[in-house]
Formats: structure tokens, C-alpha cells, sequence
């Protein structure tokens, strides 16, 4: 078989695969659970940012971490723009209903474009371990698949917790999984320049997930009333189950 093919299917099948098992662990739980466990998916991105995308980000040779830094808190500003122009566009009401705009609506599409360029990453790495070797490309397909559940876990809990229905979720992140596809066939065809541009990629992906946590799902939890020993505790698990889960891969 062809090795674009090869790649494309990995892609594929690493895509669907990690979204069908989050989705399957998620749509079993009412929206009112999904609400709670906005703690966990907190967890679960800061932890996803710093333990996992940043590090390999930073590992990367022949960079300067200044450069990394500075596109990560042009990032930050960029989102910040993104959501405040949604919410000059769209608020009519009280503060109340700011809020729940800030928290519910545009949360979800900020995690969403950060994802993709998560699934993008994703796709270019596929390519190179499949280049390498098919036996390199089966394990890290099955490494990425098993890394993104937990964070696709979180994606599904927040795009709940919005308001999306589980079609709407499910169509939405099935469609950022597709960007692993474009990274993929980028890695295929050039992959030393895309091997140049992932570092940064990573940084623009890690900080999509710091600022809907920090700005977004951490200002929710004050709101939300609970328990705070219930929070800490799904924030913890959150934060764990990335590197155990990275663990028990490796």
C-alpha cells in the first residue's frame, strides 16, 4: 500500500477512533453531570498544555524559548480579541447574560480552533513515524489515540455543558479531527518544513487551551455554586489523567 495511503488512514482511524471512545464515555451522562464535570475538563487542558504539548514544544532543537513564548502571548491576545469581538457582537442583555454568553458560547469555539491545530500536529507526526516505518506508525497512531481521549473527553464535556447537542458535538469535533488529515498529507509532502513550523503550532494549540481554562471554565466553576472539595477533586483528575494515561503508553 502506498505510504500517503497509509498515512491518511492512520489519520483517519486515529481521529474517529479517540472520538468515538470519548463520545461513548461522555453521551452517557446527563447534561446536568456534564455541568460538574466542567472541573475535570479544566484539568484535563491545563493538564493537556502543560505536561504534554508544551514540553514536547520546548524540546524541539534550534529555538529559542523567547520565540516560543512570544507567539504564545500573541495567541493569548488573539483570543482574547476573538472573544471579546463575539461578545460585542452578540450581547443584548444584563451582565448575567454576558456571562453565560462568555462561558457557554465562545469558550467552545476557542477549544475547537485549538484543537484543530492539536489534530493538525497530530497528523504531521503520524506522517513521519509512518515514513519511518509501518511498525513506528501503528504504535504512535495508538499512542495519540490513547493521549487524545482523555482531552476529546474534555472537549465533549464543554461542548455539552454549551448547550450543543450530541450530533452538534459530535459533527464539530469530527470535523476538527479532519485537520489531522491536512497535517498528515503536509507532512508527506514537506515534511522538513513542517517538522521547522510544529513547535509553534504546539505553543498556538497549548495556549487555546490555557485561556478557555483560566478565562472561561475556572471563572464558570466560582459561578456554579459546588462544592469546592468536588471541584479540586475533578480538577485533579483531570490534571492526572493525561500523564498516566501517557504512562501507561510509553
Amino acid at each position: 500500500m502506498h505510504t500517503l495511503t497509509l498515512i491518511l488512514l492512520a489519520c483517519l482511524a486515529g481521529g474517529l477512533i479517540s472520538i468515538a471512545a470519548a463520545a461513548a464515555l461522555v453521551f452517557r451522562l446527563s447534561r446536568r453531570a456534564t455541568g460538574v464535570l466542567v472541573a475535570f475538563a479544566a484539568g484535563a487542558m491545563l493538564s493537556t498544555a502543560f505536561l504534554d504539548v508544551l514540553p514536547e514544544a520546548f524540546a524541539s532543537p534550534g529555538l529559542t524559548p523567547e520565540s516560543l513564548f512570544a507567539v504564545m502571548l500573541a495567541t493569548l491576545f488573539v483570543f482574547f480579541a476573538l472573544e471579546r469581538l463575539a461578545l460585542w457582537r452578540h450581547s443584548h442583555g444584563d451582565c448575567a447574560q454576558h456571562d453565560g454568553h462568555h462561558a457557554t458560547t465562545t469558550a467552545p469555539l476557542l477549544i475547537l480552533i485549538g484543537d484543530s491545530f492539536h489534530n493538525f500536529v497530530d497528523g504531521i507526526l503520524i506522517a513521519a513515524a509512518v515514513i519511518a516505518g509501518p511498525l513506528v506508525g501503528a504504535t504512535t497512531t495508538i499512542a495519540i489515540i490513547a493521549h487524545e481521549i482523555p482531552q476529546e473527553m474534555g472537549d465533549f464535556i464543554l461542548l455539552r455543558n454549551g448547550g450543543w447537542s450530541k450530533t452538534r458535538a459530535f459533527i464539530a469535533n469530527g470535523g476538527s479531527s479532519l485537520c489531522s488529515i491536512l497535517g498528515g498529507v503536509l507532512g508527506y509532502f514537506m515534511l522538513a518544513s513542517a517538522h521547522e513550523a510544529l513547535p509553534y503550532v504546539l505553543v498556538i494549540a497549548a495556549a487555546s487551551f490555557i485561556y478557555v481554562a483560566l478565562a472561561d471554565l475556572l471563572p464558570l466553576l466560582h459561578k456554579q455554586g459546588d462544592n469546592f472539595p468536588r471541584q479540586a477533586a475533578l480538577i485533579a483528575a483531570g490534571v492526572a489523567v493525561v500523564p498516566l494515561v501517557g504512562w501507561l503508553v510509553h
